[in-house]
């Protein structure tokens, strides 16, 4: 075989199997390879670190139009894990998310612009009931492909909630108000 036939056939491979970056694409959380962790101080004196098992969402990208693209995610509230049935009860309670008034917590973006390493997205945040506008920063973006076929990309994010400002203010003497948040997802192109 010459090296322009071989080239040619490398060339030709790399682009079947090579995720495509240059076109608008719609992407559904990988709920398997993500997760939404939180932790909270404890009396002042430790942390209380849970998750939620159930959420949900999507986004949209056009790497050639980063503005356009859009995320959304729901947290089914009941799906709290802080590790101990009792607390995760009390937690599901009115005294906290009140989950048969307000099952879920929905973040829905309403501006995005690229940053080094990922994305800026400003969008409202809906907890207990409560909307307020929230901003985070999405580092990531990276294109994979597995399994062969499957296209993948994620994001990962840290930021800070005040717990009081959507209406969850109980037991402020022994829970801190401010929550610190993790949320790191994949997505698979629909």
């Amino acid at each position: 075989m010459s090296k322009r036939a071989f080239l040619a056939g490398l060339t030709l491979i790399v682009a079947c199997v090579a995720p495509r970056v240059g076109a608008a694409a719609d992407y559904e959380i990988d709920g398997m390879h993500s997760g939404v962790n939180f932790k909270i101080s404890h009396a002042g004196i430790s942390w209380v670190y849970g998750r939620f098992d159930s959420f949900s969402g999507g986004f949209s990208l056009d790497p050639n139009k980063p503005a356009a693209a859009s995320f959304a995610m729901t947290i089914k509230a009941d799906s709290i894990d802080t590790n101990n049935k009792k607390r995760d009860e009390h937690l599901s309670s009115p005294d906290f998310f009140d989950v048969k008034q307000f099952p879920a917590m929905e973040f829905k973006s309403t501006a995005v612009r690229p940053v080094d390493d990922g994305y800026q997205v400003a969008g409202d945040f809906t907890m207990h009931g409560v909307t307020k506008p929230i901003t985070v920063v999405l580092k990531g973006g990276r294109f994979t492909e597995f399994p062969m076929g499957t296209k993948r990309t994620g994001f990962v994010t840290q930021f800070t909630l005040k717990r009081s400002d959507f209406g969850i203010d109980k037991f402020k003497e022994m829970l801190g108000d401010e929550v610190y948040i993790d949320v790191s997802f994949e997505a698979t192109q629909k």
